[in-house]
């Protein structure tokens, strides 16, 4: 059983920070070897000591990442990821500024080797309110925020208290109900919506290469335990799939990230995921190792629903 390569998607407007966020991504990268497609190939500005050699519009760098320009098929860019000789371990698309990251989700979705993790939409938190009062502008700011499981409300320590506010407002009226999360200098962790392993994503998120920076100034990494709260479980119990599915159906609010391995019969073991607004459900190998089951969930510290939580998986 062939393991399905992550798809992640970026998306937002011109400005909104989508490019520091790769390249913070890159930078963290921490053994995840990453193919990033971009359009702008120049724009990305890769830190010198992280390229290793550069060919045409692919640069590999030190840390086993790559970055392509997607130039006019997007399709064959992916499907030279897919078929590359050394497998990655995820892919990231960053959308155009003026495009609609679901289309591009799509296209993902379409490749059975590829499986979507979500769609991340960034949203500078000091202009867009305004942006979204231009009738030209409009219609293409709504759809991105529309399409997102997660919405970055980013370079929130340039907004005015009142832009903020504004930015706030208008995520929440544009598309309510959906994952926020407000940063600055596009700091949000790679284990969100990466295609990490379950023992990765516990390990990165409060683990050691964390340092202070949420609210400062600065060029740190942030800070990650401070943000965000984790918790993990190892159940013991078979968990029927049925049951797995309507859990799916019906997550916590709070949950921003799940995955795990988990027993779903005597001899049946399934992944799960679920990421944003989105949960999914396949059936797995077992474990290595020890055999056990794991599963981790990742939220804003003082919103992970740890005691519903507990109550479905660790009973």
């Amino acid at each position: 059983m062939k393991k399905r390569l992550p798809l992640t998607v970026i998306g937002g407007f011109l400005g909104a920070g989508k490019t520091t966020l790769l390249n913070r991504w890159l930078r963290e990268a921490n053994g995840l070897r990453m193919a990033v497609l971009v359009n702008d190939f120049g724009a990305l500005n890769i830190d010198a000591d992280l390229i290793a050699a550069t060919h045409g519009d692919t640069t590999a760098l030190t840390n086993g990442c790559v970055c392509c320009q997607i130039g006019d098929d997007l399709g064959r860019a992916l499907v030279a990821v897919i078929e590359a000789t050394t497998p990655f371990d995820a892919v990231v698309i960053e959308a155009s500024g003026v495009s609609d990251p679901w289309r591009i989700a799509q296209i993902g979705m379409a490749a059975p080797e590829l499986s979507l993790e979500g769609v991340v939409v960034l949203v500078d938190a000091s202009a867009v309110a305004q942006q979204a009062k231009d009738p030209l502008l409009a219609d293409t700011l709504a759809r991105q925020v529309k399409s997102a499981d997660l919405v970055v409300v980013n370079k929130a320590d340039l907004a005015t208290a009142d832009a903020l506010a504004g930015a706030w407002a208008w995520v929440e009226a544009t598309a309510p109900g959906t994952p926020c999360m407000e940063t600055t200098e596009s700091a949000v962790p790679l284990e969100l919506l990466s295609g990490v392993t379950q023992a990765d994503a516990a390990a990165h998120v409060c683990g050691p290469g964390c340092h202070a920076h949420h609210g400062q100034h600065g060029h740190g990494a942030p800070d990650h335990g401070a943000l965000f709260q984790t918790w993990n479980a190892q159940p013991d119990a078979v968990i029927p799939a049925e049951a797995l599915r309507a859990w799916l159906r019906d997550v916590p609010p709070g949950v921003l990230r799940l995955k795990g391995l988990l027993r779903t019969g005597e001899s049946d073991w399934s992944q799960v995921q679920f990421a944003g607004r989105h949960g999914s459900l396949r059936k797995a190998l077992p474990p290595v190792g020890d055999g056990r089951a794991g599963v981790v969930a990742i939220g804003l510290r003082g919103q992970l629903p740890e005691g519903a939580l507990k109550a479905f998986f660790a009973r």
